[in-house]
């Protein structure tokens, strides 16, 4: 009789679950967020879309910071909606979940309710790779925002961002800590195409790889205000601080230049005109 081999950590893992501990915080996206839109706009926003929006988390997190918010979640992929609905809208309470809105549509066709904050994190709308359709997506956010609504967007670059290279950082996660390793698997720069993976390395010695993969055109930043502002946006970037320790703090504040770094993230926010 042939022995039952017992599964490796990376046959038992969850990539979704993964993903959430190892990239995702949405506690610190919804906290630059709101915080922003308070600051710029005097009054609290209640109504959030969330684009490109996965499992959901960030939906979640803002229906708990308050009573009053509501969220909207767009995703293409009904698996990734089924899987949030499971694990993250099933923790909440039936009032929260009945605060948010899940709607398995295209971001470019899709039509809700005016929200105040539109949410397109992750790098998410670089899956548009040509001007148009891009500009075209940036066209309708402002067209789903309210008069006073903002839109917020992450991007990330400096000169590490061309070319191939893999990074690795140690995550706690219910199977023991986990290397995690993003990779730049290939860069053309006649187009700008880029393909990243996500990859997962247990104590066990197996392997997750490819858990999640992107095919990507990498934006630099003045392609992407020059986007934003014929859309009908003004732009204000808020560059990301750094610690003593030359660490990134976590703290991002508006910015008109910046250090030539290897690497950096940047939050745009894009407010109406």
């Amino acid at each position: 009789m042939k022995r039952k081999t017992k599964p490796t950590l990376a046959e038992q893992a969850d990539r979704h679950v993964l993903y959430e501990l190892s990239v995702q915080c949405s506690e610190a996206e919804i906290d630059f967020v709101s915080e922003t839109y308070e600051q710029l706009r005097g009054k609290p926003a209640r109504l959030l879309r969330e684009d490109f929006c996965g499992t959901a988390n960030v939906c979640c997190e803002w229906v708990r910071r308050h009573g009053d918010n509501r969220a909207i979640g767009v995703d293409l992929d009904q698996s990734v909606l089924d899987w949030g609905v499971k694990n993250n809208l099933s923790k909440l309470g039936a009032e929260q979940r009945a605060r948010i809105t899940l709607l398995n549509e295209d971001v470019l066709t899709v039509e809700t309710e005016q929200p105040d904050i539109l949410s397109a994190m992750n790098f998410s709308y670089w899956l548009f790779k040509d001007r148009q359709t891009l500009g075209n997506y940036f066209s309708r956010a402002c067209q789903a925002l309210k008069d006073d609504g903002i839109l917020f967007l992450d991007i990330y670059g400096g000169y590490e961002s061309f070319r191939d290279c893999e990074e690795e950082r140690e995550i706690e996660t219910p199977h023991g800590d986990v290397t995690y390793i993003w990779e730049q698997a290939s860069f053309n720069p006649i187009t700008h195409d880029l393909t990243c993976h996500i990859h997962f390395h247990f104590e066990d010695d197996s392997r997750l790889d490819q858990a999640f993969s992107y095919h990507w055109r990498l934006w630099t930043l003045p392609e992407i205000r020059e986007l934003l502002e014929e859309a009908g946006f003004k732009t204000t970037i808020y560059w990301q601080g750094w610690d003593e320790d030359d660490e990134p703090d976590g703290d991002f504040h508006p910015a008109t230049d910046a250090d030539a770094d290897a690497g950096w993230i940047a939050y745009i926010v894009a407010e109406k005109r």
